[in-house]
């Protein structure tokens, strides 16, 4: 089958590996129909790939056909329609009993001192082989896989491998008051989505802040109250310029260590590509290189006593962090992967109602054959052509 394999820094390629098969009577083999690039895949195409391996398939936000099933398997059958969610968890652990599958006990990656398995993201969660290929090995089948209903468009479902549960979650995770006021930084796909949500749980403002036009543009369609960055170096005071001097209540961080405005970080993370793998990966884990400006940013944003909910991904350690800001301004915060299982309740019926209230249609820019990942991973990472959100179809 083809698969998009990582074979170093900014060089991904369109392959041909050999099929998935049925490992364990727990497994599922999908037919790759839909598959997306997220955010978090352009950390492994530019600076994590001290954790990767030359062929190593790439993606967790795969949907498809089931085509086989393990013996252990009852709840699917060959020719469901199904998502896959990023997490590999059990459903039933300490962990999972308690919704919180990115933790899952069963495929936690202690060799690493990490959280549960991840559908194809670096040694640190597994190495599980990923989504971005024309079949897919499904752990835990068991329990995983969402089925979703025929005749809707793949784009109607796609986003509950990863965006929509992350965005949603980040929205429970803000904490925003009924009628309330949230800052999104960041509107790439998680920001997009992240203030939809908000909207829909009943926020009365959203704020949300990038540098990209079209992604501003498409924010706004939702109500967004936009700052562009390149116009206010200093957003925390825009933002208490549109909130009565205070800061809003809740602030999302779907930026992480993408975020722009920190060279001096910038160019660390640059610098430990360069090292050989194994001194690589000790500096991306323990040397802190993330790029801090959107985390310091919505500790400034935020008003007292308020919330912040990170959902953007962070590579490194966090140090130093204003641990006196933090505490002088009673502020609460919360993070981590996103559950996926824990909302699908919550967000199954807005996909499966009439209309289209969180724009699912509305957020992919660009549909391309799988052929063409590399040029579509270089498109998302330089920000050309709008592209906001790339869809793959195998």
């Amino acid at each position: 089958m083809k698969a998009v394999t990582w074979q170093g820094k900014r060089d991904v390629r369109v392959e041909e590996v050999p099929d998935p098969k049925i490992e364990k009577p727990t497994d599922a083999v999908i037919r790759v129909t839909s598959t997306g690039i997220c955010g978090s895949d352009l950390h492994l195409y530019e600076v994590l790939g001290a954790f990767l391996d030359p062929g190593d398939i790439l993606g967790h936000e795969p949907m498809g056909v089931v085509e086989e099933v393990g013996s252990e398997v009852e709840n699917l059958k060959p020719g469901d329609r199904v998502v896959v969610p990023f997490n590999v968890s059990c459903g039933h652990c300490f962990y999972c009993d308690r919704n919180l599958y990115s933790q899952c006990e069963t495929t936690q990656v202690t060799e690493h001192g990490k959280g549960a398995a991840l559908l194809g993201y670096t040694k640190l969660y597994g190495q599980v082989p990923g989504g971005q290929a024309e079949r897919l090995r499904v752990p835990f089948a068991n329990f995983g896989p969402i089925k979703v209903p025929e005749g809707p468009p793949d784009e109607r479902f796609l986003y509950l491998s990863d965006v929509v549960p992350t965005s949603w979650q980040a929205v429970e995770y803000a904490d925003i008051p009924v009628g309330g006021s949230v800052l999104v930084l960041g509107l790439g796909p998680i920001g997009q989505m992240c203030a939809r949500i908000a909207f829909h749980r009943g926020a009365g403002r959203v704020l949300g802040v990038d540098l990209v036009d079209e992604r501003l543009d498409m924010a706004r369609r939702y109500g967004v109250d936009t700052i562009d960055l390149r116009e206010h170096k200093h957003v925390a005071e825009a933002v208490r310029d549109r909130t009565d001097g205070r800061g809003t209540d809740s602030v999302i961080d779907a930026v992480g260590m993408e975020a722009h405005g920190a060279p001096v970080t910038g160019l660390a993370q640059q610098l430990a590509t360069l090292l050989p793998a194994p001194l690589a990966a000790k500096a991306v884990e323990k040397m802190g290189i993330d790029r801090l400006a959107a985390l310091h940013t919505a500790i400034d944003a935020v008003r007292r006593g308020g919330t912040i909910s990170l959902s953007g991904v962070y590579g490194g350690m966090v140090d130093p962090l204003p641990m006196m800001t933090l505490f002088d301004k009673q502020i609460q915060l919360r993070m981590g992967q996103a559950n996926v299982r824990a909302w699908v309740d919550d967000i199954m019926p807005l996909l499966t109602g009439d209309g289209d209230p969180l724009g699912v249609e509305d957020l992919a820019t660009h549909h391309l054959p799988l052929t063409e990942a590399p040029g579509a991973y270089e498109m998302f990472q330089k920000k050309r052509d709008g592209a906001i959100k790339i869809v793959l179809q195998p």
